[in-house]
């Protein structure tokens, strides 16, 4: 039963566990009205303390561990006035459901927009969000992935500095507004993935080490002590995991999560948590009837992420094939692939700094397109060592997400601009020709595309990095460190010699990363938006771009547009659907018979048609004349 029933915590070290009540009219731990003890509950599992005291929803509570200060559940479901604060017990089964008839929707082959709730509407709320469900819908959205939501110091942020996992942050309307989103989006036909974060827990607000040990000094991340998920005592912290994943599929009907940076859950256990969550999700998807997803973000560039737990190398055997890496498969449904965004943005855009510095060649994108990862065994310039592992051949292309833009790729940037749009506010129109050409690369792909909001009509706004840190001192430390981090950055040659970074805790750096959804129908970005409508469209009536047969794929390219070696005119060929790009600054002629035409196989009878066009692409006897920019999906 979803609903708390009684009150109870693992604190395994204690020895003596409080429950403190907190009247309905107090926001803080102050004063306590009343305070109470647990006892030991074996049943329960190993360090296990609850009270035989009713728990009835809406009740504000904490604990304290060996008479020290009342301290949030770790478990909370709700944290009404901040992280900080009194948890409240919350009934997830109060919400009367309308989605009985749901089938639920599979990850792979999707179309998934990423979305962050804070800056998607300009009230920031789940109920505001669901207003604009309906432009999804159109635009052809398969899945809804939100942004981090567990509860995080502040009022606004990215979401991954988040503390209590259980719990849905306050400022965006709490768990009952989570559910009513989830609700209305299958409604209109589209299913939700939310973003969670397993590897680390935010700087503010994380009382854990109250309780017992959650993190360990074996294991270490880019944030400090690794989660402690093997050795003793680690199993309630990896059903800490487990249980909160399980939780949003029964209490909020979710259809997928997206796990980030998996790479940083350090796990010797012969059995990887990441294994075990993969089949507690599958039981948990075939008792409820429906397709659960499970996507992860690794930088690893490792096959056996998306490998099946029950293929060779379970429960700690060696290898998942002949031609990949010989590690524990993981079980996840799709891993998102990073090297795919390289490639379409250094080629498009000529960038060639940091991470991008083997990337940018027509080469480099039809190995990416075609077998997934650049580093697959190769050595990487920019991590100056051998990288990566090679995608089997029969691994289908729907496992990987790919994008051309999204959070991380925009918001890691010193200034948060996003692709095709002047750094400096202002000083050019989008280039929306570029946006066109990376839409179309991404959507007649061979894998599961995504979208970050905005990007289907060319956002001008930027998206920055923005916290709201409540400890002055903490929030001067993030912004010290970000000016500092990007220091080190050569943003020169982009940005020119003036860079700013925008100052995190500053309110202004956080609104000014809003969507404007006037822009949807001005002119040029409402002509992009149907570009990408129509794209998606086409995924569905062509069958051959719903495949995700990476063996179907070709790239071809001729002529030169640009010293550096970009292609004037770039043909990918998906089947029978060619789709030809001029990256040009002059209008090309495209043979149809010559590059992308193949061996003939899947080619139509009828001749090659134009599906659909941007610029207005001519097709002539055997050829297609292109204008500066212009981009052409032929049936071939």
């Amino acid at each position: 039963m979803s609903t708390r029933t009684t009150f109870a915590v693992w604190a395994p070290v204690a020895e003596r566990v409080d429950l403190v009540r907190v009247a309905p009219d107090r926001q803080d731990f102050s004063s306590a009205d009343e305070v109470s003890p647990l006892v030991p509950d074996p049943a329960r599992g190993s360090g296990w303390w609850s009270s035989t005291e009713g728990a009835h929803d809406g009740d504000l509570y904490g604990f304290s561990v060996d008479g020290g200060p009342a301290r949030p559940d770790p478990r909370s479901m709700r944290q009404p006035f901040g992280v900080h604060g009194p948890s409240q017990v919350f009934d997830a089964a109060a919400h009367v459901w309308t989605d009985q008839s749901w089938a639920g929707r599979q990850v792979g082959g999707s179309v998934v927009y990423e979305l962050h709730l804070g800056t998607f509407t300009p009230e920031g709320t789940l109920d505001a969000a669901v207003s604009r469900l309906g432009h999804l819908a159109e635009l052809g959205v398969d899945l809804v992935e939100l942004m981090p939501v567990a509860a995080f110091d502040g009022a606004h942020g990215w979401g991954y500095d988040g503390v209590h996992l259980f719990a849905v942050h306050e400022p965006y309307g709490g768990p009952a507004a989570l559910q009513r989103f989830v609700d209305a989006a299958h409604a209109a036909g589209m299913g939700v993935v939310l973003d969670v974060v397993y590897n680390h827990l935010g700087p503010s607000g994380n009382y854990t080490a109250s309780f017992g040990p959650y993190f360990t000094d074996d294991h270490s991340t880019p944030w400090g002590a690794g989660l402690h998920l093997d050795g003793d005592g680690s199993h309630e912290v990896r059903r800490w995991v487990i249980d909160n994943a399980l939780r949003w599929f029964r209490d909020f009907h979710l259809d997928g999560l997206r796990l980030d940076a998996v790479h940083a859950l350090v796990d010797d256990s012969k059995r990887h948590l990441l294994a075990e969550l993969s089949d507690e999700t599958a039981a948990l998807a075939q008792a409820l009837g429906r397709p659960l997803g499970l996507i992860a973000e690794s930088d690893e560039n490792d096959p056996a992420t998306v490998a099946p737990t029950g293929a060779a190398g379970a429960d700690g055997a060696d290898g998942v094939g002949s031609d990949a890496v010989a590690t524990r498969p993981k079980g996840m449904t799709a891993q998102w692939a990073d090297d795919v965004h390289h490639a379409v943005h250094a080629l498009l855009t000529g960038e060639r700094h940091g991470y991008y510095v083997d990337f940018g060649s027509p080469e480099v994108l039809r190995t990416t397109l075609t077998e997934v990862f650049l580093h697959a065994g190769t050595f990487s310039t920019f991590r100056g060592e051998t990288w990566g592992h090679k995608v089997p051949g029969h691994v289908d292309g729907h496992s990987f997400v790919v994008f051309s833009t999204d959070h991380d790729q925009v918001g890691n940037r010193a200034l948060g601009d996003r692709p095709g749009r002047p750094a400096h506010p202002g000083s050019g129109e989008v280039d929306l020709d570029l946006l066109a050409a990376s839409a179309a690369i991404v959507l007649t792909s061979a894998y599961t595309p995504m979208l970050f909001m905005g990007e289907e009509w060319g956002a001008t706004t930027p998206w920055q990095f923005f916290t709201d840190f409540t400890d002055p001192e903490l929030g001067r430390l993030v912004t010290e460190g970000r000016t500092r981090e990007f220091s080190g950055h050569d943003w020169s040659g982009i940005y020119g010699d003036d860079v700013a970074v925008p100052d995190p805790q500053d309110r202004a750096t956080f609104e000014g990363s809003k969507v404007r959804w006037e822009e949807t129908t001005a002119p040029g970005h409402s002509t992009l938006l149907e570009w990408h409508r129509v794209l998606i469209a086409l995924r569905r009536s062509e069958p051959d771009l719903a495949s995700g047969d990476r063996s179907q794929i070709e790239v071809t390219w001729a002529g030169a547009s640009a010293e550096d070696g970009t292609p004037a005119v770039l043909a990918l060929r998906h089947g029978s659907v060619l789709t030809v790009l001029n990256l040009s600054d002059h209008e090309q002629e495209h043979a149809l018979g010559g590059a992308g035409a193949g061996d003939g196989v899947g080619t139509s009878s009828a001749g090659p048609e134009v599906l659909v066009g941007w610029k207005e692409p001519v097709l002539t006897a055997g050829s297609l004349r292109l204008a500066a920019g212009a981009v052409a999906v032929v049936r071939i």
